[in-house]
């Protein structure tokens, strides 16, 4: 039987909130707010919904719930003690607190569970109820540790096609570039040590477009093409791609903008015998100069890191303009 509680009652719902608060702890790092919990149901129970379920005359659940809104309804306690359960009581009680609210006007029932109560978000779930918002918590020790602030240094990088072809690079250059909603401000040069230099003022500064002018390049000449850059001052990326696929990609502090699964912080090392095969590197050479470290404290200065794997690949970085190297 469910029914509504009384002020009677009031000692009787304090006991059944106490279990429930018992059954399901709040994080530790949280202050209780129990006492004040129970000194607002007498309001409860005079102004919002309170219901007890029975079962041969004794209480085995309690609902707590008030209309929170113009539509909506708020279930502050559901707790139905262990000696009631697996017996429809928990739905039997969300049915009236229901009913009671869409008699009020409501047409939406919140509530609130902790992450850690599996069983009762299952049920939930099955119910119908969604997120609808996560609260989230961290340990500061933790959050300084995480959020040291990101170098602000210089954004630039620059695409290398594997060819002796200058004029099919400045007619395949100026194809793609509008695609990308870019025009103007581009240079070609070389060819110098079998590599055609592509400079593109945009795409300098946006590490995301220099990628895509890369594989578009590699695909329409049919082409190896590198894209080797460095990022906000402090690391370095390179991408290589053949006849359009990418077949190698590298960042010097693989989880630099984020954390990353563990296959994902290996596959952002470079592979050397891949490079070797398609740019004639020196495989040692290159698995010795294109590290990986967990922080870019760890590695040399970016500027000097990117001429070295630059140099290794068979092209070479001074400053913002790219030639290739002369070996």
């Amino acid at each position: 039987m469910i029914r509504p509680v009384t002020a009677d009652d009031l000692p009787l719902v304090r006991e059944l909130w106490l279990e429930f608060e018992g059954e399901v702890p709040d994080a530790d790092w949280r202050e209780s707010d129990t006492e004040v919990d129970l000194a607002a149901l007498e309001g409860r129970i005079r102004d919002g919904i309170v219901l007890l379920a029975e079962q041969e005359g004794s209480a085995v659940g309690l609902a707590v719930a008030a209309k929170t809104g113009a539509r909506m309804g708020f279930l502050d306690v559901l707790y139905v003690r262990p000696a009631g359960r697996r017996g429809g009581v928990a739905a039997e009680l969300v049915r009236e607190v229901a009913a009671r609210l869409r008699a009020q006007g409501a047409d939406v029932l919140e509530l609130e569970v902790l992450a850690s109560n599996e069983g009762a978000r299952a049920v939930y779930e099955r119910w119908g109820f969604s997120p609808v918002e996560l609260t989230l918590a961290a340990p500061l020790d933790s959050l300084e540790q995480r959020v040291v602030p990101r170098p602000t240094g210089p954004t630039f990088g620059s695409a290398h096609v594997q060819t002796d072809d200058t004029g099919a690079v400045e007619r395949a250059v100026h194809k793609v570039l509008p695609r990308l909603g870019h025009s103007a401000g581009t240079t070609v040069t070389g060819p110098r040590n079998g590599w055609v230099a592509v400079h593109d003022e945009l795409c300098d500064r946006e590490p995301r477009l220099l990628q895509r002018l890369a594989r578009e390049l590699s695909y329409s000449l049919a082409a190896v093409v590198l894209a080797i850059g460095v990022e906000e001052g402090a690391v370095v990326r390179y991408n290589l791609w053949d006849c359009g696929s990418s077949v190698d990609e590298y960042l010097s502090v693989p989880e630099y903008f984020g954390e990353l699964p563990p296959g994902d912080v290996v596959a952002l090392g470079s592979n050397p015998t891949v490079v070797a095969r398609l740019t004639g590197a020196d495989p040692a050479h290159v698995r010795e100069v294109a590290r990986t470290a967990a922080t870019p404290s760890e590695l040399p200065p970016a500027a000097e890191l990117v001429e070295a794997i630059a140099a290794a690949l068979g092209v070479a970085e001074a400053g913002h303009g790219w030639v290739a190297s002369e070996h």
